[in-house]
């Protein structure tokens, strides 16, 4: 999942049209769908019980276990990783690929390329009144996409709020910089806008560098006291910036603190590619146009780990999904894509890339997208996208709604509880719900606190993050819990036969233009 994210327009175009210049629907097969099985009725008729015919009855936990560990031996093959662009994750789309090949598919490769940050060398200090080194990723880190320079200077609070509920347009207006000095060090706290819009106030009203720190308040399953990693989107900013904690800003904003800001940071282009696979529909001219229904998760991991939780347990399960509805006797009425997108550590890119190459009528024709990102979390909690915005007031387009329905009465059904969670920009179905495309999907947790609360539902530690190697390099084969993963698989099976089935046009609507809010971004390394 992605933290240190940048705008959608950072893809260049260099890839490959998409529908018709895919040519993806070609080549696969499905068998003449058998009929019956399915218990219950929801939407299309499919309940979530497991019947003769279900999807959730043919992926197996094990199958997915099996990919999980081919992408941990890959990582190992290839320094430790599968980043965007490097070998590892080459090698981990070859295995995507091969797989689906063997199932009867046809994938295709869609590249595309972007500029990615790179942080050569960063320091943090306090200079006065007490003289303090900070410790990267700890007390401090750079923003991607941050300036780069060595200053030291006084800091200066910039329309910070210390009180009640700490709600914070700090930075938000250039009028919150009357009377700044120029030269000095702005102390913005993180809140209401996003930090490039903060950054770039700043160095407007003559700051030589910036500090993010978090807002100080509370979230249910967010951060607002540790550590702010954040993204400014290309361009590079005009000044250093940097986030901190709750503690440390607030420390700086109760006493006049003279700091160092230390960064050498650049970019460099990387050249990728999302992998795409489609399971066509079999209508046989007896209901109108077929829709496209977008399976998705990424492919790519940060470059400090091999990502197996984030992102290999959601395209181990997509890709399972894959390969048994290619073994069924299903019939889908409506096109299923399976996507692995890249470059979403550095910033949606990959799932942005493809949704800029569709044209309206493309969009028209894409009836929801899916998202898996993150699903066996070993402290997790099964979270849904809130799609009608009831829990978080950022619904998705019409349609996400029907979607969150969908996954939480069939846990329901399961006995399994579920909690909501938002649509906040962090993973790839942001392209799609600004694009007007309904979307949902299943998380289980990133580096938020789990609360009491949740523990008693959910189990697990309360006071601990729901991936405690989110991000690190500790996320192995060894980070995954493999009963909510064998849980979450069972979801994404029955999602996708669901929409897969459900007649063109039916069980699902949506309209056009930005379906969500404004809200800030719940999590570690966030836009805002």
């Amino acid at each position: 999942m992605r933290d240190k994210r940048t705008l959608r327009r950072v893809a260049m175009a260099t890839g490959i049209g998409l529908v018709a210049g895919l040519g993806i629907t070609a080549g696969f097969g499905l068998p003449a769908y058998a009929g019956g099985g399915h218990s219950g009725g929801h939407g299309g008729g499919h309940g979530p019980g497991k019947g003769n015919s279900s999807l959730a009855d043919a992926v197996k936990a094990d199958a997915i276990v099996a990919h999980l560990d081919a992408l941990q031996a890959i990582a190992d093959a290839n320094d430790g990783t599968r980043a965007a662009g490097s070998a590892g994750h080459i090698a981990a789309a070859e295995y995507i690929e091969q797989q689906l090949r063997d199932a009867g598919y046809d994938p295709v490769r869609q590249p595309f390329s972007y500029d990615q940050f790179v942080e050569n060398s960063s320091a943090f200090e306090q200079l006065t009144p007490t003289a303090t080194s900070y410790v990267d990723q700890t007390d401090y880190d750079v923003m991607d996409y941050s300036g780069s320079g060595d200053v030291s200077a006084v800091v200066t609070p910039v329309d910070i709020n210390l009180a009640g509920d700490r709600a914070s347009t700090s930075g938000c207006e250039a009028e919150d910089f009357a009377g700044f000095t120029a030269g000095e060090i702005a102390l913005l706290q993180r809140g209401t806008c996003d930090f490039r819009t903060k950054i770039d106030n700043a160095a407007a009203a003559g700051a030589a560098a910036a500090i993010v720190f978090n807002q100080g308040n509370v979230v249910e399953g967010d951060d607002r006291l540790g550590l702010v990693l954040g993204t400014l989107a290309t361009p590079q900013a005009a000044i250093p910036a940097i986030g901190t904690t709750f503690a440390i800003g607030e420390g700086f904003a109760a006493t006049e603190t003279t700091l160092r800001i230390q960064v050498d940071g650049t970019t460099q282009a990387i050249e990728t590619f999302n992998v795409l696979a489609d399971a066509p529909a079999k209508t046989k001219g007896k209901h109108s146009a077929p829709e496209i229904v977008v399976v998705g998760g990424h492919l790519d991991s940060v470059a400090e780990g091999p990502g197996i939780n984030d992102n290999g347990s959601g395209s181990g399960a997509i890709l399972e999904t894959a390969i048994q509805l290619a073994k069924s006797k299903l019939k889908p009425q409506n096109t299923v894509r399976f996507a692995f997108w890249s470059g979403e550590e550095d910033g949606l890119v990959g799932s942005a890339y493809y949704v800029s190459q569709l044209t309206d009528a493309d969009i028209a024709q894409h009836a929801v997208n899916l998202n898996f990102d993150m699903v066996a979390s070993p402290n997790f909690v099964r979270f849904v996208y809130d799609g009608d915005g009831s829990a978080f007031g950022s619904e998705g387009p019409e349609g996400s709604a029907e979607v969150e329905q969908l996954f939480t009465k069939f846990f329901a059904k399961q006995g399994l509880a579920t909690e909501e969670t938002a649509f906040d920009g962090r993973s790839d179905y942001n392209a799609f719900i600004e694009a007007g495309i309904p979307a949902g999907g299943l998380f289980t947790g990133a580096e938020g606190v789990k609360s009491d609360e949740q523990a008693a539902v959910f189990g697990g530690t309360a006071g601990e993050p729901f991936d405690p190697c989110y991000h690190q390099a500790c996320d192995t084969s060894a980070n995954i819990n493999v009963d909510v993963l064998d849980e979450m698989a069972d979801g994404i099976a029955y999602a996708t036969q669901h929409y897969a089935d459900v007649k063109a046009g039916k069980g699902h609507g949506h309209g056009h233009g930005h379906g969500h809010g404004d809200s800030d971004n719940r999590g570690h390394h966030s836009r805002r």
